[in-house]
């Protein structure tokens, strides 16, 4: 996430390159993320403490302090973390890609810019580094693969690094090529140089969520990853689904075997499936989701959206974002609130979701139904808004038919929504809303400055 205050014209093209398509204003930029759950973050420091004893160290230090419980399964996993982050030791650092001649460009100004930082470069195959394995950290919801992936992050002996989750990275990628197409009509392929130019910026990418449900998506992984792999970028990823697994059962399913023979080639495979569940071990409350969605629940999320609203006058607002229009229901200081037809029954996408978690860090949703085998388009829509939500650390206060493992239980995706369901548990716990709370106060004192 953007942190600098942008106050001059290398600033603007600073964030542009940086986060292209990103179209957040400042005031939607200023609140950081929950506190754990960082969707982007590079770290360009010197080592730590944690970078220094490694991630292992680290583990057992936290279970002797009473901050983790002891698991054989995540043990073996940061084991195995722990042998990455020797490796990373000894490997050299990347050198900045030089420009190579002989591409021009007609567009102007800041996509100039940006057009020429991505022009293809110079092969550097014969003398590039070698580079140690990456991991692949598969395993049922709630088992604890963010955990030891970020544990792992935070000690990783890389200076540019970078942790974001799966479904940010895909946008930004989508942007981008669409950004540098149009600003070099000429050029007859952009995944190679925008590789290029995320592996400049990241030695080590660290995947949360791993997973593919876009035709888009699966149709350029192959050949990004490819060329991430052969810039010397090393992968490690988190997911719920096998390599195998991937975007199987799918119209193109056949079209992205090449790209899992590229997964399964430079990654290694690692199962992490404690039998504990730690996300439904947190401490709930019970006022986050409120079952059923009768008048009680709709007078006591009346009176939610009133606490984080304050004095703000309530009322309809048009969020804008990279020449779209969201209509919110409701919306006043740091707070929004939607009926659940007006919020997933319309054709909407992961950057409408996004956009929404950046401008309101309090999210409430009236009257979300059960769903079954004719909602798979509904229930779609509801897990990639709780993946943004979740990942951006928002409140969400809902009422709805019923708890959230038994929402959708039957029909195409209801394995994958397991996981929202898991989510879902988390940001109910008191440790949640004490963050979030405390990100939604900082809104809306930003808002009144």
């Amino acid at each position: 996430m953007w942190s600098k205050p942008i106050t001059t014209a290398s600033d603007v093209a600073l964030f542009v390159t940086t986060r292209l398509g990103e179209a957040c204003t400042l005031a939607e930029c200023a609140v950081e993320p929950l506190s754990g759950r960082i969707m982007t973050q590079t770290d360009m420091n010197g080592a730590s403490a944690a970078t220094r004893l490694g991630p292992l160290a680290v583990y057992q230090q936290r279970i002797a302090a009473g901050e983790l419980k002891s698991d054989p399964d995540q043990l073996r996993v940061i084991t195995r973390l722990n042998t990455l982050w020797q490796e990373l030791a000894t490997m050299p650092a990347l050198a900045a890609p030089k420009p190579a001649q002989g591409v021009e460009s007609k567009a102007k100004g800041l996509l100039a810019g940006l057009a020429r930082r991505l022009r293809p470069q110079a092969d550097t195959s014969a003398t590039r580094p070698a580079r140690p394995r990456g991991l692949y950290i598969v395993g049922r919801v709630g088992r604890g693969k963010t955990m030891v992936m970020d544990l792992f992050y935070a000690c990783a002996p890389v200076q540019k690094k970078e942790r974001i989750h799966f479904l940010r990275f895909m946008q930004d990628v989508h942007r981008d090529l669409h950004d540098l197409k149009a600003a070099n009509p000429n050029m007859a392929d952009p995944i190679p140089p925008l590789a290029k130019i995320i592996a400049s910026k990241a030695q080590l990418l660290c995947f949360d969520e791993f997973q593919v449900n876009d035709i888009a998506d699966a149709m350029i992984l192959g050949r990004l990853f490819e060329a991430l792999f052969a810039n010397g970028v090393v992968i490690v990823a988190t997911s719920n689904t096998e390599p195998s697994q991937l975007f199987q059962n799918r119209p193109g399913a056949d079209a992205f075997k090449p790209f899992i023979a590229v997964i399964q080639r430079e990654l290694d495979t690692i199962e992490l499936d404690s039998p504990r569940d730690y996300r439904r071990g947190r401490e709930q409350d019970r006022e986050t989701w409120l079952v059923p969605a009768d008048s009680q629940a709709k007078s006591r999320l009346d009176r939610i959206f009133a606490r984080y609203a304050g004095d703000e006058k309530a009322g309809p607002v048009d969020l804008k974002f990279s020449g779209r229009v969201f209509e919110v229901d409701q919306a006043a200081g740091p707070v929004c609130r939607f009926d659940f037809n007006s919020l997933c029954g319309k054709p909407r996408g992961p950057n409408d979701y996004l956009a929404l978690a950046k401008r309101f860090p309090v999210v409430i949703v009236d009257n979300i139904p059960s769903m079954g085998q004719d909602d798979a388009n509904l229930a779609r829509r509801f897990i990639t808004l709780i993946d943004a939500l979740y990942d951006n650390g928002n409140l969400l206060f809902a009422s709805a038919d019923a708890q959230p493992d038994q929402l959708f239980t039957d029909g195409d995706g209801a394995d994958a929504f397991a996981r929202t369901a898991s989510r879902l548990a988390e940001m109910g716990s008191e440790s949640w809303l004490e963050h979030g709370a405390q990100a939604a106060q900082q809104a809306h004192s930003l808002a009144r400055a």
